[in-house]
């Protein structure tokens, strides 16, 4: 289907249906507006005549209920004595000008008295002596003519009360002289006797569970003459109205075909790759608007694709590169630092801390930051990025006086509950997207990737110079510390001790408890010995049972009072059994050495010197070369 086609049908749709349809709806407004408003006439006094009504037969109840309570009238309807009961009533109705008294006794009748057409009746009910309702008086004050008197008179008004489609009074004039049959509709219209009329009724409860309409008539006016000449009238302002938009129509069609067309023509050499394009503008209407806009679309468009090929190259570049530092650094702030650095670029904030969580009290502490500092209203908003990102585990975002912020998690590998810490970002302005939320997240990643190889490598470290059962450095590291610590003291001309220590009797101990209780005593020397040895020490394990400490800046009077503190403390611990039968006991033999220039010297004078000790009866330190020292009281030692 051709544009031209489309618009035509878009036309006949939206000009000439609606056209014959308002031609329609108001040739019928014209042949209604007459019977309208006699529908509201009616609908109006309806209204003033069911307040009156009801005002009539609160009247009636409120007379029923004084002959409730007329005593007389009670005793015989007690007794059942209803030639007693009509004449009290009939009494009471000329005392209290009622026409009509209806009593009912066990819902039968049992007195009825007045006129059988009266309306507008009132009801009230005697009790029996056991409480229960007995006896109902319904009365009545007027009569249907009465009633419609009472209303006011009004110019094409009448009004009618029926009751079972028997006609009860008329006013002001009778509808149906020939009949009291009348049916008339709770709301329409009806035609009586050449007249129309505009209906509105309403059904009341009367006398006797009877009930009674009453309908209010207007007539309706409107000749068949004044309506076809409005009707023509109509048809021929709508026919003129017609033939201007169809003409109109065709000229706007054509001319906008022409510039479709135009448009057309140019999007589709844009769409091959001929950003140079451009569309004549012919006139200030929107369609020129439109043009002259296509045009600088084309041109911000072949900028933008310079620009994101660019961007492109740039980003990949990047990316690259950041991922091999990332795959071959060991320097934990050094990675932190890069990576913070990389999201700032990636994501153009303004601003960027990345933060590592303290395993001992869940804080984040910040070790690398990128860009500018940050604004208060920034250090605010990444605040609360973190917290939420913490809190779940995700990455979040946060905003603060017109600052963004987005905080994303360093997950552990294979556990995104336990977090290496955040990195988090800020910029003012623009909201982060959910493409610069992936991207951060990933670059987050990377980093914890890259801290996972940093621990993974620093675990490597420890295990290769650390004894697995103690905790202490193992022989080979012990080694290396020796060595370096002589070479220090050669060249700076600074004292050095080497402390060896040995636990008496320990095979007795294996042979005994067996070699897990052991290991038990071992884990438990080996504590001592880290907690009487100062920061600058490196106590380690030598081998089996032995254990030494390197003592730099120590003579031999220093080293003799480490070593009594180590022996005195060992000796002090109760270490529970394995069995749970009690503790055991266990003593160390401590040799000391210093002032030795040559590494192998001072060890073989420490290792004579533990012998020594073990020789002269263990449990005590020896000082090189070998003179045994008498073991320090406890008491004395601490003073």
């Amino acid at each position: 289907m051709s544009f031209r086609t489309r618009l035509t049908l878009f036309f006949v749709l939206i000009v000439i249906v609606p056209m014959v349809a308002l031609a329609i709806v108001v040739v019928r407004l014209v042949g209604d507006s007459e019977q309208g408003k006699a529908t509201a006439r009616s609908a109006a006094f309806l209204s003033v005549a069911r307040a009156d009504y009801r005002h009539q037969a609160a009247s009636a109840a409120s007379a029923a209920a004084v002959l409730a309570a007329d005593s007389v009238l009670a005793a015989a309807l007690r007794r059942g004595d209803a030639r007693a009961a009509q004449a009290r009533a009939a009494t009471l109705a000329r005392t209290d000008g009622l026409i009509r008294i209806e009593i009912r006794r066990h819902g039968h009748p049992f007195v009825a008295l007045g006129d059988p057409e009266a309306v507008a009746g009132g009801t009230a009910r005697v009790s029996a002596p056991d409480g229960t309702p007995a006896t109902t008086i319904e009365v009545a004050r007027l009569t249907a003519r009465d009633f419609a008197r009472l209303l006011p008179p009004t110019s094409g008004i009448e009004v009618a009360l029926t009751r079972g489609g028997h006609l009860l009074a008329a006013a002001p004039r009778p509808l149906t002289p020939a009949t009291t049959t009348v049916k008339l509709p709770t709301h329409g219209a009806a035609t009586l006797h050449g007249t129309r009329y505009a209906v509105a009724a309403f059904r009341a409860a009367d006398l006797g569970h009877r009930t009674d309409t009453v309908a209010v008539l207007s007539t309706v006016t409107s000749t068949s003459g004044a309506i076809a000449h409005r009707t023509w009238l109509v048809l021929a302002l709508l026919a003129a109205f017609l033939i201007l938009a169809l003409a109109g129509a065709l000229i706007v069609s054509r001319q906008l075909q022409a510039q479709l067309t135009r448009l057309l023509a140019a999007a589709k050499r844009i769409g091959k790759g001929d950003l140079t394009t451009t569309v004549p503008v012919q006139g200030n209407d929107e369609l020129a608007e439109l043009a002259r806009e296509f045009n600088r679309m084309s041109v911000e468009l072949a900028r933008r694709i310079e620009q994101l090929g660019r961007e492109r190259g740039r980003l990949q570049t990047s990316i690259q590169r950041i991922g091999e530092t990332f795959a071959a650094g060991l320097d934990r702030d050094a990675l932190l630092e890069i990576g913070v650095g990389t999201v700032v670029d990636a994501v153009e904030a303004g601003c960027g801390r990345a933060s590592t969580i303290d395993p001992a009290d869940g804080r984040l502490n910040r070790r690398a930051t990128a860009g500018g500092v940050c604004e208060p209203a920034a250090a605010v908003a990444l605040a609360a990025a973190e917290r939420q990102a913490l809190a779940h585990a995700q990455a979040a975002t946060a905003r603060e006086d017109g600052v963004h912020a987005l905080a994303a998690p360093i997950a552990r590998e294979g556990d995104r509950t336990t977090l290496h810490g955040l990195i988090a970002v800020a910029r003012r302005g623009r909201p982060f997207d959910d493409a610069e939320r992936d991207l951060v997240a990933s670059l987050a990643r990377q980093t914890g990737l890259s801290l996972e190889n940093v621990e993974l490598h620093d675990r490597v470290q420890r295990q290769a110079v650390t004894d697995d059962l103690t905790g202490l450095f193992n022989h080979r590291r012990f080694q290396e510390v020796i060595a370096g610590e002589v070479a220090a003291a050669q060249r700076y001309d600074r004292p050095l001790a080497l402390l060896l220590l040995d636990i008496d009797d320990f095979k007795a101990i294996n042979d005994t408890y067996g070699h897990q209780q052991g290991d038990v005593v071992l884990r438990e020397v080996g504590r001592v010995l880290r907690e009487c040895s100062r920061e600058i020490d490196e106590p380690a394990r030598y081998g089996g049972e032995e254990m030494a400490v390197a003592l730099p800046e120590t003579d031999v009077e220093g080293a003799y009072a480490i070593a009594e503190r180590v022996r005195l403390a060992v000796a002090a611990c109760a270490i529970p059994r394995l069995d749970g039968s009690g503790s055991l006991s266990v003593t160390v033999s401590c040799g000391v050495a210093a002032g030795h220039d040559d590494k192998d010297a001072l060890v073989a004078d420490a290792d004579a010197a533990l012998y020594s000790a073990k020789r002269a009866g263990k449990n005590r330190t020896v000082r090189a070369p070998g003179r045994v020292v008498r073991p320090l009281p406890v008491g004395e030692l601490r003073r």
